[in-house]
């Protein structure tokens, strides 16, 4: 897959809802039923932190929802990737990018949506042939004015910020110019995850479904 294919491929997946929800999900007997909830709420794109033991198991469980497309985040080896799309994966996110990733995720037919949090590093992505980016950790990095100032000599670059981003700033964000979605956990809190109050995750999924951008 060459990095431009893969670049159109994860513009397409950022374009399905104004938030993709950004989840990390301890107990894989969950996934299923958190998957329909969002999925129902009007968030299709789903992407699963590698951050538990459970999350391959998640993804798999996740895969099966119908009308979800699902992804593996906070992808950093060759070997994240071979996991990640033999449990069902469909596109990558990474908090930043090195080639070697880069190189795996093509290798791999695996579409990523790279990371990057300069002007610099969104130029080399760039320079490979991703235009469409992971703006992350978004708020610590300079937030919406950074974002908004990379939008004038790098127009050619779309960015998912994520990182600080909620509901009462994505609307900032998305307000943007280079900004085709966000990546956001506020719209499956730990806490509702846990309680299986999936009718709660729906409705905050809905309220994130409905942001203009």
């Amino acid at each position: 897959m060459t990095p431009e294919h893969a670049s159109q491929l994860a513009a397409d997946i950022c374009a399905l809802a104004p938030v993709v929800p950004v989840l990390v999900v301890k107990d894989a007997s969950k996934a299923g039923d958190l998957a329909r909830a969002l999925v129902s709420g009007g968030l299709p794109a789903l992407e699963v932190t590698l951050r538990t033991d459970a999350a391959l198991d998640v993804i798999r469980e996740m895969a099966k929802v119908e009308g979800g497309v699902v992804g593996a985040g906070t992808l950093l080896t060759e070997a994240d990737v071979i996991a990640a799309k033999d449990a069902g994966a469909t596109f990558g996110v990474s908090p930043g990018a090195t080639d070697r990733l880069l190189d795996a995720c093509e290798a791999n037919d695996l579409p990523l949506l790279p990371g990057a949090a300069s002007a610099t590093e969104a130029m080399r992505l760039l320079e490979r042939g991703y235009t469409t980016q992971k703006f992350f950790p978004a708020e610590a990095a300079g937030g919406a004015p950074l974002l908004k100032g990379l939008s004038s000599p790098l127009p050619q670059i779309k960015f998912c910020p994520t990182g600080g981003v909620s509901l009462s700033n994505a609307p900032t964000y998305l307000a943007l110019p280079n900004t085709v979605c966000v990546g956001g956990s506020w719209v499956a809190p730990s806490d509702l995850v846990e309680a299986g109050d999936w009718d709660a995750i729906e409705t905050l999924a809905r309220e994130a479904a409905a942001l203009s951008r």
